[in-house]
């Protein structure tokens, strides 16, 4: 049976949030006019452990700068939405807040957030398939901060004992994967996680699916269900259905489950956050130079695409501090701080130059990560009602019932592409 969630998050109608900004607009007390004493900024708690001294640095910089305190405040990301979807009705939103990348559209299109593309010089410095989510009606909700890709971290050392290389196609990775699964027998040769979505979207756009695409009379279709789509998804579950090298239990296992497998010493290689190799080593230092990384090999050649997530910064409207606002967004995306986030984090910086620069490093377990971002990095849908299709968890009971034998691939794709054409034009 699927795991519980233990929080679930069903986001308002953009109208109904729209009704509050506007109800609390009139009750206003900002001064309009740059003046504020204090900006209120809410950051997102767990990204940088050190985040506290990080903030106290650009804090104080801030002030040398404006003459404006700044107070940052932590947030937990399971809180996130509904906190600020509280602080909206309630007229007590932050200046500055951090969102996810598939946050931003719906309170954007509430009008919850303050257009910054006046302020942005050159929105090309950033990565452009985050700096889009942002964005709608060529208006700037959201500057990217920080971000991260998924590609595949491997036990370098056992490849290497049974004479293995980096594989460069999908037949190559299984068959890699299945002749190390009968070598190493005790181990998980690759996890197939049914409560982990972004695992899933790989397969469906390097098979050549898409998860929705808008057609020219602004109606939503998901090719999910396509024989494209079908046959990137049936790749990966089949690796444990018929392939066998997942486990039964990897049906309930999300990301951070599948990263414990390996920094355990139980599983040979998986899709992983381009963070966690600095986390798997800081848990088991045993595996100081026994990991490796490569990009997400293509289905014949080349590279497959893979989730690029992150955070974005943005102002909220209405608060009177608005301009405040947009200075402390700047001063946490370009320069000193912009870089030292990411070194600190693990994440990086969400601009082209900087992560080039990772993508020219010697660090074999930067490189293909950063690789992976700037060539071959996709977002989901920019669309607000997106966040309700995660929500819903529309991609993982798919990959669950088919994982769990309730449905087939045929039967799940279906469901899912019927769920997430419903919602994304529901009221079209």
């Amino acid at each position: 049976m699927a795991r519980k969630r233990v929080h679930e998050y069903v986001p308002l109608p953009a109208a109904t949030l729209a009704l509050m900004l506007a109800a609390t607009a009139c009750g206003d007390d900002g001064t309009g006019d740059g003046g504020t004493d204090t900006l209120q900024v809410w950051i997102m708690e767990g990204t940088n452990p050190d985040a506290s001294e990080f903030f106290d640095s650009v804090n104080e910089a801030y002030t040398e700068q404006t003459g404006i305190e700044a107070q940052v405040e932590f947030v937990p990301w399971a809180d996130a939405q509904d906190k600020i979807t509280t602080a909206i009705a309630g007229g007590t939103m932050p200046d500055v807040v951090e969102l996810g990348t598939t946050f931003t559209p719906e309170f954007a299109d509430a009008g919850a957030l303050h257009d910054l593309s006046g302020y942005i010089d050159d929105p090309s410095r950033f990565h452009q398939q985050m700096y889009e989510m942002g964005v709608i009606d060529d208006a700037a909700y959201g500057v990217p901060w920080y971000a991260s890709i998924r590609s595949i971290i491997y036990r370098k050392d056992i490849f290497e004992e049974h004479g293995h290389e980096e594989p460069a196609n999908w037949e190559e990775l299984r068959e890699t994967a299945m002749d190390l699964a009968e070598a190493e027998e005790d181990m998980i040769a690759f996890p197939v996680p049914g409560d982990a979505q972004y695992s899933v979207m790989p397969w469906v756009w390097g098979g050549g699916g898409e998860l929705a695409t808008q057609e020219s009379d602004g109606t939503w279709t998901s090719t999910l269900d396509s024989p494209e789509g079908r046959a990137g998804i049936e790749f990966f579950t089949d690796l444990s259905l018929k392939d066998d090298l997942s486990t039964t239990g990897a049906v309930n296992w999300n990301e951070i489950d599948v990263m414990e497998q390996l920094s355990d010493e139980r599983a040979i290689m998986a899709i992983s956050n381009s963070s966690n190799p600095k986390a798997i080593i800081e848990n088991n230092p045993d595996l100081e130079g026994r990991l490796g990384v490569f990009v997400l090999p293509g289905q014949e050649e080349g590279y497959t695409e893979s989730f690029a997530g992150g955070s974005l910064l943005s102002v909220f409207e209405g608060t009177g501090n608005e301009e405040a606002g947009w200075h402390y967004v700047d001063l946490l995306t370009s320069g000193e701080f912009f870089e030292r986030w990411g070194e600190e984090s693990g994440f990086f910086p969400a601009g082209v130059a900087e992560i080039e620069e990772y993508a020219n490093s010697e660090d074999p377990l930067v490189r293909p990560f950063a690789t992976q971002l700037l060539e071959a990095g996709k977002s989901t849908p920019a669309v607000p009602a997106w966040s309700q299709v995660e929500a819903e968890g529309v991609v993982v009971k798919m990959q669950q019932d088919i994982l769990n034998g309730d449905a087939t691939v045929e039967e799940a794709t279906a469901a899912a592409a019927e769920a997430i054409e419903n919602i994304l034009n529901e009221g079209r």
